[in-house]
C-alpha cells in the first residue's frame, strides 16, 4: 500500500501464520533461550504448562504479517520503534495468528515534507481470539 492509501480508523486483517513448533525451538534456541521456550518436557512443569514462543518472535511475526498486507510495494523505509508492547496471552506451538492494524494517525513531518509519518496499533489474536501481541508502531515512509 502507498502511504495515500493509510487512512486513520483503517483496519488492515492478515494472516493467518501457524507456527511450528520447529520453527519456535529453532527461533528461541537462537535468540531467546530459556528453559520455557527451549526445553519441551520441562516446560510443561512450567508456569505455562508447555512450551511458549519468545514475545520477539511474536513480533517477528507481526513483521511479517504487517508487511505481506500493507509494507510490501510501498513506500515504507524505517520505524523509529514502538510505544508500548505487551503480550498479553502466550504463542504456542500450532497457534494460527491473525494480525489486525488499525490506523491511528498519517501526517507529514512538519520539518521534512517530503517524509511521512504513520502510527498504527498491531494486534495479533490466535485461533482462540486471544490477543498475544498488543504494540503501537510508528512507520516512516518516503514520499520524495
Amino acid at each position: 500500500m502507498k502511504f495515500s492509501e493509510f487512512e486513520p480508523g483503517q483496519v488492515i486483517e492478515a494472516g493467518p501464520y501457524v507456527l511450528p513448533e520447529a520453527d519456535l525451538l529453532a527461533f528461541a534456541r537462537e535468540w531467546d533461550p530459556q528453559w520455557f521456550h527451549t526445553d519441551p518436557a520441562a516446560s510443561v512443569q512450567g508456569r505455562f504448562g508447555g512450551l511458549i514462543a519468545s514475545g520477539w518472535q511474536t513480533c517477528g511475526i507481526a513483521m511479517r504479517l504487517a508487511v505481506q498486507a500493507a509494507l510490501d510495494g510501498s513506500e515504507s523505509f524505517a520505524s523509529p520503534g514502538v510505544e508500548k508492547i505487551r503480550w498479553p496471552h502466550p504463542v504456542r506451538p500450532g497457534d494460527a495468528l491473525r494480525l489486525r492494524a488499525t490506523i491511528l494517525e498519517t501526517r507529514r513531518s512538519r520539518s521534512q515534507g517530503s517524509l511521512g509519518i504513520l502510527r498504527w496499533r498491531w494486534q495479533l489474536f490466535n485461533q482462540h481470539h486471544q490477543e498475544v501481541l498488543d504494540l503501537e508502531a510508528t512507520s516512516l515512509f518516503d514520499l520524495a
